[in-house]
């Protein structure tokens, strides 16, 4: 059982790059690796940006700047876009990060979000570039996340706006349950089907 979503409040890391495909955040070469062990791919998230071609850290890239703090990434339009490799995902919540807001998400990024709670918030383009404005003019302002009654709001204006979600995916969220978790919990119920639709 995973760590149950409610409301988040955090403080943000901005990244207003558009397009960022999974090869971005996590590129391909780290994807030999089978087992999901969060501290490496947390370690190797945006990987070739941190980091400079000696091994260096690339002190310019906003992870590396530690004015800029919290558990929500707030990234451009278009995240998660290329290939389907669920490593992306892994190395999101891996680097620590429960909430990622934008503009547009490629599809099956979105559902790799979920897949490992991490919460996909899809926000107009105008409240976005609101939210980017709002952190480099103050880079503790505070997001709310409300995941009950699907709210996320700039604390810095008090703007709001609401955002979908699967409902089955909510569930799953607000009660800490996988897939799996999920039909353990209602293996009753489905055995209870099975014998009334023999």
């Amino acid at each position: 059982m995973k760590q149950k979503f409610n409301v988040i409040t955090s403080t943000c890391v901005p990244l207003p790059l558009e397009n960022v495909d999974t090869d971005q955040i996590i590129p391909a070469r780290f994807l030999k690796a089978t087992t999901r062990e969060e501290s490496f791919f947390g370690d190797n998230l945006f990987r070739d940006w941190r980091y400079k071609a000696d091994g260096s850290v690339n002190e310019d890239f906003v992870l590396n700047n530690p004015t800029y703090s919290g558990c929500i990434l707030v990234a451009g339009k278009n995240f998660g876009s290329g290939s389907s490799r669920e490593h992306a995902a892994w190395a999101i919540a891996g680097y620590g990060f429960r909430v990622v807001i934008s503009s547009f998400f490629a599809d099956i990024h979105k559902n790799n979000e979920l897949n490992n709670f991490v919460l996909p918030v899809v926000v107009s383009d105008d409240f976005l570039a609101e939210l980017f404005a709002c952190i480099e003019a103050d880079p503790k302002m505070e997001v709310e996340v409300d995941l009950p009654n699907q709210t996320v709001t700039n604390k810095a204006t008090g703007s709001q706006e609401h955002f979908d979600i699967n409902g089955y995916k909510k569930h799953c969220l607000l009660n800490g349950l996988d897939d799996i978790d999920f039909l353990v919990q209602n293996k009753e119920k489905t055995e209870r089907w099975e014998q009334q639709n023999k």
